[in-house]
């Protein structure tokens, strides 16, 4: 057993690392994401049959229960054969589980929890901006003004991902003009995805395809006032404890990402005959395959802490942030790595190393991009503030 899990986590572990194996493999998910402009429902509802949605949301509101450290166990175990699509269960668990277990109201989480624990709801968030990028806040253009009985906001978010399919959107909005500070009179909104006065467009882009990124429109878009998560003026603050969740799930991807990239190359680096002799035999390719190895075990060492801290309730900001650099950086350097390994075939899209190649390059742009967590770092140090 692993040392850093429990018998009922390592137990979890067996169990949903069968079920990918049978329900989720490789070629499947090669074969979903060549259908990019369709989203993948049976993928959802394989997640679902899995048990994943209900993951988080405690048991007197249809969920499963389960803490920080079953999440990213989970997310690991499918980012090994989805690669970027496994995100689509990380989204829901961010934009939906998180925000309403952690913040909503005992009426929200009656009405939308259940759904959620379901698959019956999706989520999707909707922060950033076309004109900010990690500039979130001082690019926020997006605002909501007080109406009779809720708020009309208008404005566009980008990289909205599968917002097109989902139900509701996690929304950040500026409801106040007159502050002294970017991050203070902004309130976070559980939108109505089909609310008139919405429009989302999917966007082409290089990796994470099938599950859909959006621009999302929203002229004079009316909602209720029990729409706001928290309180009015607070979404920020509501948004922080939040971001430890999200930084520690895309990291557990990124370590599937590197669990799906070591197996592919070691299987590779045994078969493949160059010169009268496997390739694995090089000295190159063993130190590639070495290095995948030394990745793997930082990035899972780095991750379980950050996990049973964040169970005990003391995970830090700076923690999760260094995690993410690492995760994001070791796995697309290994995936990078796999390609080289593989050659001509691990270019072509008959294997899978392009695709944890493509979805990995995203980690170390988003949700923030490196150098920024760098800067928060060296901030965290006693360092000057850099933007």
């Amino acid at each position: 057993m692993n040392p850093q899990l429990s018998e009922e986590h390592q137990a979890f572990k067996d169990m949903v690392e069968r079920f990918v194996a049978a329900e989720m493999p490789k070629d499947w998910a090669r074969e979903l994401e060549r259908n990019e402009d369709e989203y993948p429902f049976e993928l959802w509802e394989k997640m679902g049959k899995g048990g994943f949605h209900g993951l988080g949301i405690p048991e007197e509101y249809g969920g499963s229960g389960g803490d920080v450290v079953m999440q990213v166990i989970a997310a690991r175990a499918m980012a090994r054969t989805l690669a970027g699509l496994a995100w689509l269960w990380g989204i829901n668990q961010f934009a939906g589980v998180k925000s309403l277990t952690l913040h909503g109201t005992e009426d929200q989480k009656k009405k939308f929890l259940p759904g959620l624990a379901s698959g019956q709801l999706r989520a999707a968030i909707s922060l950033t901006e076309p004109s900010g990028g990690t500039d979130v806040l001082g690019a926020m253009r997006t605002f909501a003004t007080r109406a009779d009985g809720g708020w009309v906001i208008n404005g566009e978010k980008i990289w909205s991902s599968q917002s097109h399919v989902s139900d509701y959107l996690l929304l950040l909005a500026r409801t106040d003009k007159n502050v002294k500070k970017n991050h203070h009179g902004v309130t976070l909104f559980w939108v109505p995805a089909k609310s008139k006065g919405i429009e989302i467009r999917p966007l082409k882009k290089l990796g994470m395809r099938s599950m859909g990124s959006c621009l999302v429109y929203l002229q004079d878009v009316f909602v209720d006032d029990d729409a706001v998560v928290g309180e009015p003026g607070d979404g920020w603050y509501r948004i922080l404890p939040m971001l430890n969740n999200e930084r520690m799930l895309m990291s557990a991807n990124c370590l599937g990402y590197i669990d799906g990239v070591l197996e592919d190359a070691l299987a590779y680096a045994q078969q493949r005959k160059a010169f009268g002799r496997i390739i694995g035999q090089f000295q190159t390719i063993q130190h590639y395959i070495a290095d995948m190895k030394i990745a793997q075990y930082t990035v899972e060492c780095m991750l379980m802490d950050c996990a049973h801290k964040a169970v005990a309730g003391n995970l830090s900001m700076i923690e999760s942030t260094m995690l993410k650099v690492a995760a994001a950086e070791s796995s697309n350097r290994c995936a990078d790595l796999g390609i080289q390994i593989l050659g001509g075939m691990g270019y072509s899209a008959e294997t899978d190393m392009q695709r944890y190649w493509r979805d990995s390059r995203l980690q170390r742009i988003g949700p923030v991009t490196d150098e920024m967590c760098r800067n928060m770092i060296a901030e965290q140090l006693g360092l000057p503030r850099s933007f």
